[in-house]
């Protein structure tokens, strides 16, 4: 049995668009998700490093999609726990770092630099596997890299190898 189906197509079109339009717009203000959370728009994570807004970001993986969050000002990024190396071995993630990594210098010299999640002051973290990457860590949320430093930290050479065992066998 086939039943007939009668679309209805309102009488002013425009009309029609313009109110989509409002009721999108009154969605996007009233919240943004962000991993499951919601946050409204007075809550939006701002940058550690230069207070500018962050924006999300998803990555798909092989493994599922990978939210991260980006500085709108310098383009440092965000990762919750897990998410870096999780990134890092997804060849999909090449272009997340977008931004200079000259920039992302500059910001090296920030301190007392707080998590963006619980404005807890976070700790200078050494790469074990790069001794010359540093970037700041929450012991309890994530990690801030400055631009630049997400592609660094996920083209590991050679001789970023030889340096970490050059240094381990100093200490030793």
């Amino acid at each position: 049995m086939i039943s007939s189906v009668r679309w209805h197509q309102p009488n002013n079109i425009a009309a029609y668009d313009s109110s989509l339009k409002q009721q999108i717009s009154a969605v996007q203000l009233v919240s943004v998700s962000i991993r499951g959370q919601v946050f409204s728009k007075e809550n939006e994570m701002d940058c550690p490093k230069c207070n500018s807004a962050m924006f999300e970001r998803t990555v798909e993986t092989l493994q599922g999609p990978v939210s991260i969050d980006q500085c709108k000002g310098c383009h440092g990024l965000w990762f919750d726990h897990g998410e870096a190396e999780q990134l890092k071995a997804s060849w999909m993630s090449d272009f997340v770092d977008s931004g200079d990594k000259g920039v992302g210098k500059t910001y090296d010299r920030v301190r007392n630099v707080p998590c963006p999640r619980c404005q807890s002051p976070m700790v200078k973290v050494t790469d074990t596997k790069q001794p010359h990457l540093r970037f700041e860590a929450c012991p309890s949320h994530g990690l801030f890299m400055d631009a630049g430093e997400f592609t660094d930290y996920k083209q590991e050479t050679l001789f970023d190898i030889f340096k970490a065992i050059a240094a381990r066998v100093r200490r030793t």
